[in-house]
């Protein structure tokens, strides 16, 4: 990671009752892009985004938080988990390293992340990047549905990559489920409550055409055509409904297609930012 990227923390004040012991990773110069990791158990920002910082820091200034309940981020014991509240750990993430206005890259709940700003912090978004993010029409998946109802060990997170996130099934490597596995243990306890707790509200992703039409952040979604956790039929509709969208579609790709088409992803994506 060393050669990529710095490692970082910062304290986010304002969600709980003490600061939120911020990670994440920084790479590059240039105009500010942040990178949003989606809500797979045992995700983080190095997991979701070690092969895209290499190449978007060639161009921009890079950082990938880990968003509160997940990777090397705190978990405060009176948070309540929502999509509001991840937005406002990332404003707050923003306010504590002096960014105004950035451009968002987000993954799945990354992207729902993305889209949540662009509606409630318009002037804080340059331009966004949607990839597999949940939208207009989404309904619970069998692969979503798998990544909820995931309990910790090394073969059940081989079968969730295999089954659910990857149509190229060589990117499944024994490292890679290792690390995931790993992950996942650590921040279980708080993945878990986030989704089946009443307490919490983190399966409330939804969003109106009302709200969608009324987002004009210029928007590019990236979506797998094979994705089986959020089809690529939400994206068709969603850039139908923004009012500065465009779409690309991979085929023969899943739900990670920063991670099976990583160099093309990196390209379409830069050339989108750098406009």
């Amino acid at each position: 990671m060393a050669d990529i990227c710095e490692a970082r923390r910062v304290a986010v004040p304002g969600l709980t009752a003490e600061p939120i012991d911020t990670h994440y990773l920084e790479a590059g110069t240039g105009e500010p892009v942040v990178l949003l990791h989606g809500s797979g158990p045992g995700v983080s920002a190095w997991a979701n985004w070690q092969h895209t910082i290499p190449g978007l820091a060639k161009q921009f200034r890079v950082l990938a938080p880990d968003t509160v309940g997940y990777g090397a981020t705190s978990r405060p014991e009176d948070i309540v988990y929502s999509l509001s509240t991840w937005t406002d750990h990332i404003v707050g993430f923003l306010d504590a390293i002096g960014l105004e206005r950035v451009s968002l890259v987000g993954n799945s709940l990354g992207g729902r992340m993305a889209l949540d700003m662009a509606e409630r912090y318009p002037d804080r978004v340059r331009r966004m990047v949607l990839m597999g993010s949940p939208g207009v029409g989404m309904t619970p998946t069998e692969g979503l549905k798998a990544l909820r109802g995931y309990t910790p060990s090394s073969a059940n997170m081989r079968s969730l990559l295999l089954d659910y996130f990857a149509v190229d099934k060589s990117i499944i490597t024994d490292d890679l489920v290792r690390i995931r596995y790993e992950a996942s243990v650590e921040t279980f306890e708080a993945y878990q409550a986030m989704f089946t707790d009443p307490r919490h509200r983190g399966s409330e992703l939804g969003i109106t055409e009302e709200q969608a039409r009324a987002i004009d952040v210029p928007a590019l979604l990236v979506h797998g055509r094979e994705d089986k956790v959020v089809p690529v039929e939400v994206s068709w509709t969603m850039v139908r409904l923004l009012q500065n969208a465009d779409l690309h579609v991979f085929a023969r790709c899943g739900h990670w297609t920063q991670i099976e088409r990583a160099d093309e992803f990196v390209e379409v994506v830069s050339s989108f930012l750098g406009e």
